[in-house]
């Protein structure tokens, strides 16, 4: 059988530009997975784990013309865009680098024996070690900090383990080109350039998830495809963990307060998230909560004006683009939504902004009605008018788990005033991963503190996919007890000869 060719594609003109690879088969990916695994034990040493994610942050800086270059003609995101997207991936990569030089994650504990405890408590020494061969599936809508050299690869390599990427369709060449500045870094470093490999097309992407010798997966994209494969992972004869970032809505709630002393400014901020990217952004506000009445109506005027103005954009790639175009004309034709900016096709190639507009009273009603309660990848949004706080608490009460949600609060319910914001709070903290107030919940802060995740389908797991304890995916506890000290791990020895932050308890 003859191999299915890798097409970079041009999302701005559909034409194909190059071709890059080849599909993997089954025997390659079955090799590129051995290799991984094989080369695990030079990941070992943590010194050399840091010293190998600051060189692959250097080698990308040094190569960021070229990256750019490479990612703006197959996803046509701009370099501006880009050259942030660069900076996040190579702050991850260093900031990775910082932990593993820290060693906290590794949440070393050790209880001292206690012959008087009641039951008498043995000596216990406890670690993490990594797990092995990491499955990782890049995103579509960040080809850099979500793919190849993204957050998923640094926080595993970070563990420990070794990365199979599967590269996604969209961004051949750019994941190539960055695969071979990882791979450069390892050998810089002393390890074996096989800690990193890719690999394409969708039976490989199967093939991979099903190899005996990986041990956990990573994925962002669709509810559809993150479900089948974290199916596939459940299905396996030895199950595996499946890290997975579906969908999500991210529910946006204007409260009568707030519309009545910024709704101009909401709305400004508000057709500025959506369209940021094109509305590509896993994060988009996807549905905003708007009070009925005289200060509503002035939010939706200002948004009207707002993505009226905005310019048409491509999406990354046509398949994309048909789909957002017949997501919104579903939504449109249901009775009683308005489309006061009518999202949908910009041009041959493009799609243009927009938003719709539905009662809360026919969204609650269910039924046809349950599709505006789905994701719409691309610049859209729906606004639902809600009568009062009861009816806008049943409209949440419809949502299933979301990455973000977000409320815009007055100045005083902001301060703890009177209002709804106590309740609401606790509403959508039951619904959502993060809760942003007076902001937008596009731009995920790479942060010790933060969780880009949330309750399923928004994620298959409560780990969070950025920020510094994303290395917990990749990990697993091991208990030592009573075990002599000198056939201990170093990271557990008595005298703590690397340093490491530890919890001690007992004498």
């Amino acid at each position: 059988m003859a191999a299915t060719p890798v097409w970079s594609v041009d999302p701005r003109s559909g034409k194909q530009r190059e071709q890059v690879a080849v599909e993997a088969t089954s025997d390659e990916v079955d090799e590129a997975v051995r290799a991984a695994h094989a080369a695990r034990g030079a990941l070992a040493d943590r010194t050399t784990r840091a010293a190998f994610l600051r060189a692959a942050a250097e080698l990308l800086d040094e190569a960021a013309a070229h990256v750019i270059e490479a990612a703006d003609a197959e996803t046509a995101l701009g370099p501006g865009r880009l050259t942030g997207e660069l900076a996040r991936t190579t702050g991850q990569l260093r900031a990775f680098a910082d932990a593993v030089d820290e060693g906290s994650y590794l949440d070393i504990r050790i209880d001292r024996a206690d012959a008087g405890a009641v039951p008498p408590r043995p000596e216990l020494r406890r670690y993490k070690v990594p797990l092995g061969v990491v499955a990782v599936y890049a995103a579509s809508n960040f080809p850099l900090a979500f793919s190849v050299p993204g957050g998923d690869t640094a926080s595993a390599l970070a563990a420990g383990c070794p990365v199979v990427v599967k590269a996604h369709p969209d961004h051949p060449a750019t994941s190539e080109l960055c695969a071979s500045l990882l791979r450069r870094a390892a050998v810089a470093a002393g390890l074996p350039a096989e800690v990193v490999a890719v690999v394409h097309g969708f039976d490989a992407g199967l093939e991979l998830i099903r190899h005996p010798l990986v041990s956990a997966a990573g994925f962002t994209g669709s509810i559809r495809g993150g479900r089948a494969l974290f199916d596939a992972a459940a299905a396996r004869p030895v199950p595996i963990p499946f890290h997975g970032e579906l969908g999500s809505l991210n529910p946006v709630v204007v409260t009568p307060a707030a519309a009545a002393e910024r709704a101009e400014e909401i709305a400004a901020g508000l057709a500025g998230s959506v369209t940021l990217g094109v509305g590509q952004f896993c994060v988009k506000p996807g549905l905003v909560l708007v009070p009925e009445g005289a200060d509503g109506d002035r939010f939706t005027g200002a948004l009207t004006k707002a993505l009226g103005e905005t310019e048409p954009g491509v999406l990354l790639d046509h398949r994309m683009r048909e789909n957002f175009i017949s997501g919104v004309r579903e939504r449109a034709a249901l009775p009683g939504v308005t489309a006061p900016v009518t999202p949908g096709s910009g041009g041959e190639h493009t799609v243009g902004a927009g938003y719709l507009a539905v009662p809360a009273e026919s969204l609650l009603r269910g039924g046809a009605y349950e599709v505006l309660l789905e994701e719409c990848f691309g610049p859209v949004t729906v606004v639902v008018r809600y009568a009062d706080q009861r009816e806008a608490g049943s409209v949440l009460g419809l949502l299933p788990g979301n990455l973000s949600a977000t409320l815009q609060l007055s100045a005083a319910e902001a301060d703890g005033g009177p209002g709804p914001a106590g309740e609401l709070i606790a509403q959508v903290t039951a619904l959502a991963g993060r809760i942003v107030v007076n902001g937008w919940p596009t731009g995920v802060a790479v942060a010790p503190a933060q969780h880009h995740g949330g309750p399923y389908p928004a994620a298959t797991s409560h780990s969070t996919s950025v920020g510094g304890t994303a290395i917990e995916r990749w990990l697993r506890p091991v208990a030592y007890q009573s075990v002599p000290d000198a056939l201990l791990p170093e990271e557990l020895r008595e005298a703590n000869p690397l340093g490491l932050p530890r919890r001690v308890t007992g004498g």
